[in-house]
């Protein structure tokens, strides 16, 4: 549905994307992972044709953004960067006026789209009343009212509290479900980002250095929490079953290994026990290990 090719752009000699190549299939949910200045509001930027790449473009189901910027963006609701409003104007002036500049103003699916981003009892008021949460609910409607194929959103949760960021996710996560919506959104808050998507791209200094299924994190050598004693016997029976010492109180070991079988095998040669248990592999961690510059999958 949308399909990133060979981003480059440079801002004052200073490259901000390197050759960033990404594929988001129809009805996924998608997110760009990085640190501040990975290039995931450039990336973004390109993709609606508000940043002009120096190589390589964007295609939104099949459409050039570059060549055909209008037409591609026909399919295209988004909320990028610092959402704007008139404040001095209700929610409803601000839809109204927002979307007359994009070809019109459907009143009743104005109507729908309000109720169901639960705006319907403030839309009246003046959007200085506001508070943050309303305002991405505002944003959020605004995006939607072109009835969109495809959401694009930039920081979405960004101040929002514990109750607001599950709200956000769980009404993107019916997108999904409900009315097959692909979305594309960046973020720097890892466990929403893993609970969401389906895949996820992680940008490092402008170039994308991971690119991969969140359900395939756990794929690889099972890792395991233990507490073992004495811990010399136990690191040796680790290396004569192939397995390997990740650090104190973490092994690894191979994937055709049977752990109960592992666990009588520590028993029989008179090793205690304490704790046995296996690590679930997060998005922080791989995250991290990328950051920190280990080899990563992709």
């Amino acid at each position: 549905m949308l399909e990133a090719t060979g981003l480059c752009k440079n801002f004052g000699g200073k490259p901000a994307l390197r050759d960033v190549s990404f594929r988001v299939e129809r009805g996924e949910i998608y997110g760009l992972l990085g640190h501040n200045g990975a290039g995931k509001s450039t990336s973004l930027g390109i993709i609606l044709g508000m940043i002009a790449p120096d190589g390589g473009g964007v295609t939104i189901d099949g459409i050039s953004v570059q060549r055909h910027h209008a037409r591609a963006l026909r399919k295209v609701g988004a909320i990028f960067e610092a959402p704007a409003f008139y404040d001095y104007l209700t929610g409803w002036e601000n839809l109204r006026l927002l979307m007359g500049y994009s070809g019109g103003f459907d009143a009743k699916a104005a109507h729908a789209v309000v109720a169901r981003v639960g705006l319907t009892a403030r839309i009246r008021s003046k959007v200085r009343t506001y508070s943050h949460g309303m305002r991405q609910r505002l944003a959020l409607a605004q995006a939607l009212l072109p009835e969109p194929e495809v959401l694009l959103l930039d920081e979405p949760t960004d101040g929002l509290d514990p109750e607001g960021i599950k709200w956000f996710r769980d009404f993107v996560l019916s997108l999904r479900d409900e009315r097959g919506m692909t979305v594309l959104f960046n973020s720097h808050l890892l466990s929403e980002v893993e609970l969401m998507c389906d895949r996820v791209a992680i940008l490092r200094e402008g170039r994308r250095v991971f690119e991969g299924s969140v359900t395939g994190l756990q794929d690889g050598v099972p890792v395991f929490e233990v507490d073992l004693e004495p811990w010399g016997t136990a690191c040796g029976l680790v290396h004569l079953s192939g397995g390997e010492i990740l650090s104190a109180g973490r092994i690894g070991l191979p994937v055709d290994l049977d752990p109960a079988a592992f666990v009588e095998t520590l028993v029989r040669a008179g090793v205690r026990i304490r704790a046995f248990a296996p690590v679930k592999r997060s998005l922080e961690d791989l995250y991290m290990e990328i950051l920190n510059g280990a080899p990563s999958p992709n």
